[in-house]
């Protein structure tokens, strides 16, 4: 009887410790799937912040201004609930401030800045940090619809947008490093880079012909071309000045002096 009960608690026991390895390991998937999420969204939040505090070097409508609010504000809100009790605080505070901020855009006219109005700067990490906004920029615009949180009109409208200041800058930078290298006198590289601008400009005005900026810029690649052909032409050396034939043959027979 004494054996049967020893057996039944050692039993006892081994659930107990069964039980409990399973409940901490429940404990500890949960707590690494809270902390995996939790930096995912801090990971979206700072994305998008990131690229919002460059918004100012590039002409943003309202929609893309909402759409980088919204996706701020739905990173908090999923955020606060993984948070402790303690930050939760600071992450209701920053979600009452976004949320007025959107309530404004939302409720002031819809604005789409001109692309036009756009110019590349001229210091080139600002040229960098630009082109890397804007990369980041399309990827947040194309992982939002994908999720169903904008519209198919808005986001053909706003990619559009982002392509057109891409193609853009990407136009400026090589007339710019072209006249860089013309300046240099390094006319072969300039004359290079201008012949890929041109490439790129008429690759594109097939497409969209009435375009006034790609115009423009075909009209200004062939004047920095011309140039930089009659730069070249006037540096190079004067060739030397074909022989007189016939002042050598002249020389050859003519009767030879006696010393």
């Amino acid at each position: 009887m004494i054996f049967t009960l020893v057996l039944i608690l050692i039993g006892a026991l081994l659930l107990l410790v069964i039980g409990i390895n399973v409940i901490q390991q429940q404990k500890e998937r949960v707590e690494a799937e809270r902390r995996t999420e939790l930096a995912r969204q801090k990971a979206i939040i700072d994305e998008t912040e990131n690229v919002l505090s460059n918004t100012g070097m590039i002409p943003c409508s309202t929609q893309i201004m909402l759409i980088l609010y919204k996706r701020v504000r739905d990173g908090l809100e999923i955020a606060r609930h993984l948070v402790t009790q303690q930050q939760q605080n600071d992450y209701l505070r920053r979600l009452s401030d976004l949320k007025a901020q959107i309530e404004t855009l939302s409720h002031n006219p819809s604005q789409t800045p001109a692309i036009e109005s756009f110019r590349l700067p001229d210091n080139d990490r600002q040229v960098l940090v630009l082109v890397q906004t804007l990369k980041k920029l399309k990827a947040i615009l194309r992982a939002e619809h994908n999720k169903g949180k904008v519209e198919p009109a808005v986001f053909t409208l706003e990619e559009n947008r982002i392509d057109s200041l891409q193609l853009r800058i990407n136009v400026d930078s090589m007339l710019s490093r072209a006249r860089a290298a013309s300046f240099m006198k390094q006319y072969g590289s300039s004359r290079q880079m201008v012949t890929k601008a041109l490439a790129t400009l008429h690759a594109i005005k097939a497409q969209t012909p009435n375009d006034p900026f790609i115009a423009r810029k075909v009209d200004e690649a062939k004047l920095l071309l011309d140039e930089i052909m009659g730069a070249q032409r006037r540096s190079e050396p004067n060739a030397p000045k074909p022989k007189d034939d016939d002042g050598d043959i002249d020389m050859l027979f003519q009767p030879k002096k006696k010393w």
